[in-house]
């Protein structure tokens, strides 16, 4: 197994030696990358396990919860109609941009994201496996139908004219802040084919990745050479698997994080930084 290397920080706070090692990858194992909520807080889009999430107190859904209880589900889509609106107007970062620019250049074979808002493909990915689903659509729990998410936006304004949320703190999962007065007289829409009930089409904690979605990133990890994880702790197992998996099969292993991952152990190279900074860099040495 490759030694695994962990390089000081230069003048400009960018791992020399560790990029260079991840560029090595980059330039002959042909790896999948495998994305976390850390290259999109440069979005504006907050994580849960990053740097600064122990200074916010969110807890997100179950989907025990959301299917059970038609309270808690009246109070996911409140908040939900109250952070749609920043959750689309994020765009992609630096970090998203040099992810596409390595795919465009075959330099990737593509991308299992463990984020549910869409900015890979935005900023040009086309290879991408959403793990965890997506925020731009939504599925009736009961016909299956599919709805998108900015169509259901304009179903929910019809019904609540009169809701004014004031949102000082977004969650990772797209909702926002609401007072409970608001939650309590706001009105739910229902599935416009069958009048059932409507759940983002993302995977809540408690709930497990569908079948076909999980074959699909395995898929593409198997038919890498290397696997590249950026921003994402690995804490959650459904992410962590994938790192298992390439190092049962003797694949090399690299990762660039702000802060510690779970796979630390198991990586041949490790950077630690901003990856709005870190990603256009290694894009610079293979590009």
């Amino acid at each position: 197994m490759a030694r695994r290397r962990r390089t000081a920080l230069g003048g400009d706070g960018v791992e020399r030696g560790g990029l260079d090692a991840v560029a090595d990858i980059l330039g002959s194992a042909d790896p999948a990358v495998l994305s976390g909520a850390g290259i999109s807080t440069e979005s504006g889009i907050p994580d849960y396990r990053g740097p600064a999430s122990a200074r916010r107190d969110v807890r997100p859904i179950t989907y025990q919860e959301f299917v059970r209880d038609a309270a808690a589900r009246r109070r996911y889509w409140a908040r939900s109609f109250a952070g749609w609106p920043f959750m689309d107007a994020r765009e992609p970062n630096d970090g998203h941009r040099a992810v596409a620019a390595l795919e465009a250049a075959g330099l990737v074979v593509g991308v299992v994201t463990q984020n549910v808002d869409g900015l890979h493909q935005r900023a040009g990915s086309r290879n991408v496996v959403e793990l965890h689903g997506s925020l731009a659509r939504v599925r009736c729990l009961s016909c299956g139908a599919v709805e998108a998410r900015a169509v259901l936006q304009e179903r929910l304004a019809a019904l609540n004219p009169g809701f004014v949320a004031v949102a000082p703190r977004y969650a990772p999962d797209g909702d926002a802040d609401v007072p409970h007065e608001l939650v309590a007289a706001f009105r739910v829409a229902p599935c416009f084919v069958c009048g059932g009930v409507l759940k983002p089409l993302v995977v809540f904690f408690g709930e497990n990745v569908p079948k076909e979605t999980y074959e699909a990133a395995r898929d593409m990890v198997a038919g890498a050479g290397a696997l590249v994880v950026v921003g994402s702790s690995l804490t959650v197992r459904s992410g962590y698997r994938f790192v298992l998996q390439a190092k049962a099969a003797g694949k090399p292993v690299a990762i660039v994080n702000d802060g510690p991952t779970r796979a630390d152990a198991e990586a041949d190279v490790k950077v630690e930084g901003r990856l709005g900074e870190l990603l256009p860099a290694l894009a610079a040495r293979v590009l």
